[in-house]
């Protein structure tokens, strides 16, 4: 008979907490969103679509046909097609994005040395069909073409000193005497001497 009192003492003190809960939350602001009426703002740094950037005072993509991307994609998802003019200069030609592949990583990006791919903020690109999720390099700069970017800085490179002059300006000066140090004479005596 105690048993079962105290299984229903227990009962109801569980049944108070959970209700205090429940209470204490519910004067506290919502946080969900409701989704089709609202939208969430990813934040900059978010993965969501991989697009194309072009240059916006040319109006060309910032492509240069590396193949960085290509290779740093661990799932295979960026194909690219390259061909070569009669210099031997790269030129793009396709660039396909397969999104049922794609994990989203971000290391195209990250391998990218000309701002010419990027991870945008965009999270909305459902489809019926597997095949519309492969997009080639028209719609990748389509989708691409409001995303804000910032074009990387180039360092041109100096030209190479004559060896003379190269070895003057590595050498270094002598230390100059500490600041605290009296003019004239020495702040310590040198050691040895008392």
């Amino acid at each position: 008979m105690v048993e079962v009192v105290r299984q229903f003492a227990s009962g109801i003190y569980n049944l108070l907490l959970g209700l205090f809960t429940s209470g204490k939350h519910l004067t506290r602001h919502a946080i969900t969103i409701q989704y089709p009426k609202e939208r969430w703002t990813m934040p900059e740094r978010s993965r969501g679509m991989v697009v194309l950037l072009t240059d916006h005072e040319t109006g060309q993509l910032n492509c240069t046909a590396c193949l960085l991307c290509m290779r740093a994609c661990p799932a295979g998802a960026i194909e690219i097609e390259v061909e070569k003019d009669e210099k031997g200069k790269r030129h793009l030609k396709g660039f396909q994005v397969d999104y049922h592949l794609c994990c989203f990583c971000g290391l195209c990006e990250e391998a990218c040395n000309f701002a010419a791919i990027k991870m945008a903020t965009k999270y909305e690109f459902p489809e019926y069909d597997k095949k519309n999720l492969v997009w080639d390099i028209n719609k990748l700069a389509e989708m691409g073409l409001d995303v804000p970017y910032e074009k990387p800085v180039r360092k041109t490179p100096e030209a190479k000193k004559p060896a003379a002059a190269a070895s003057a300006a590595t050498t270094t000066p002598a230390p100059e005497p500490p600041a605290d140090a009296e003019p004239g004479g020495d702040a310590t005596p040198p050691k040895g001497e008392g």
